[in-house]
């Protein structure tokens, strides 16, 4: 089989068009639609080319292959505000105007000898979508909401120092992307260090790059251990906000760290456990506490979201029934990224979804190629704020809601 580099490369434009809505914060829980069928987990069993996105090392195990799949991703959010002194304040809000997202990766591999690996692996990293159908009068007289989309272009190379480790190394060259709108009550002096970058500038670009670094080592035949790191990616700001995010517009994507088991328990079923720890609270704009403040929007130590780091768990089960089928289901459990005093701001970014539910499948049809299915439900939460509207907005509480379905189908094909 002959796989052309140039072919991974050809999605690129429609990557970048696509928003996401991520369950683990912002983050995906998973990366690949094999990954995504077994709760996320994957950092000691690579299966596929875009085992690069969680361990760089796990490249070397998957052999030349190229993968291109596609996710439905379908978030349904909402918000309730109670006990608001401002007339016309309270009420349901649905922040589901835009329902159905589509996110695409894709991922090339090539061993160049039995110790060294190169490949590239493409896919979003995470995002974030509200689209209120109405004003929420407290941010704005338009419909509010905001879009956030990041992708991941990683070039890897990974190679075998003896028989039982592997390390590897990613080039993340990151682009991220950023809308957002009804927010004109901020768009002043009094909230605002820039007044006139703060809402309904379009969407605003940056473009960065960090690091991710893996090692993937093999026990016996029934164990293998993994762990990554993934410095923080360090993103051009975003000019077109900087009167909205702090650090006049910063907007890094902060680093995390991870680490697995693979138990290989019968000679067709494998469990997998992995905990990552995701490095919320390194990114002033995400981290900093929402109003009251004493310093503006956009200021290095303006409002921000109030996120802190989060770990998340994930366990996942892996059944071969036969060369042509295997079964996947999976668990994943994620920290709530921020508190209950700070719901106000995250009217926004309403990420307070932590259990996942996922299923998988691959089917094989000879000659190295396959379909890979995976299917995720994120259970229904619901956080009420707690003094979570300052007094000076009209007091209250504002309470988020929201639950996740999704669907991915991929094509493998590999020696």
């Amino acid at each position: 089989m002959t796989l052309n580099l140039a072919r991974p490369l050809l999605p690129v434009t429609l990557l970048l068009a696509i928003p996401a809505f991520a369950t683990d914060g912002y983050f995906s829980t998973g990366y690949g639609i094999i990954q995504q069928g077994q709760g996320g987990a994957g950092i000691a069993l690579p299966q596929d080319s875009l085992a690069a996105a969680t361990n760089p090392a796990g490249i070397l195990f998957v052999g030349d292959r190229f993968d291109i799949g596609v996710t439905v991703f379908r978030p349904i959010r909402s918000a309730t505000i109670t006990g608001s002194g401002a007339p016309g304040v309270d009420g349901d809000y649905n922040a589901s105007r835009k329902k159905n997202f589509f996110i695409p990766e894709l991922g090339y591999n090539h061993l160049l000898n039995p110790k060294i690996a190169v490949g590239v692996a493409i896919y979003g990293n995470g995002g974030m979508d509200s689209a209120y159908t109405t004003a929420i009068p407290l941010l704005g007289n338009r419909e509010a909401g905001v879009d956030l989309v990041q992708l991941f272009v990683a070039p890897t190379v990974a190679f075998k120092a003896n028989a039982h480790n592997a390390f590897g190394i990613s080039l993340n060259i990151g682009y991220q992307r950023f809308s957002a709108s009804g927010l004109e009550n901020f768009a002043n002096p009094n909230f605002s260090a820039a007044p006139g970058d703060v809402t309904d500038r379009a969407g605003g670009g940056s473009f960065g790059g960090g690091v991710r670094v893996g090692w993937l080592g093999t026990i016996n035949e029934h164990v293998s251990v993994g762990a990554t790191y993934q410095t923080r990616t360090w993103m051009q700001d975003f000019s077109k906000y900087r009167g909205l995010f702090a650090q006049h517009g910063g907007f890094d994507i902060p680093a995390n760290f991870a680490g697995g088991v693979a138990l290989k328990i019968h000679p067709k079923v494998t469990v997998l456990f992995d905990a990552e720890r995701i490095l919320y609270g390194q990114v002033n704009s995400i981290a900093n506490p929402d109003f009251p403040v004493q310093a503006p929007l956009g200021a290095s130590n303006g409002p921000g979201f109030g996120w802190h780091d989060i770990t998340a768990e994930k366990a996942g089960f892996d059944l071969k029934l036969s060369p042509k089928l295997t079964l996947r289901a999976g668990y994943n459990h994620s920290g709530l990224p921020f508190n209950v005093s700070q719901t106000f701001f995250n009217l926004l970014a309403p990420a307070v979804v932590q259990q996942h539910l996922t299923a998988g499948a691959t089917l094989g049809f000879g000659g190295g190629k396959e379909i890979n299915i995976a299917y995720q439900h994120a259970v229904a939460r619901t956080v009420n704020g707690a003094n979570s509207i300052p007094a000076n907005f009209g007091g209250g509480e504002a309470n988020l809601t929201m639950y996740q379905n999704s669907i991915g189908v991929g094509f493998g094909w590999g020696k």
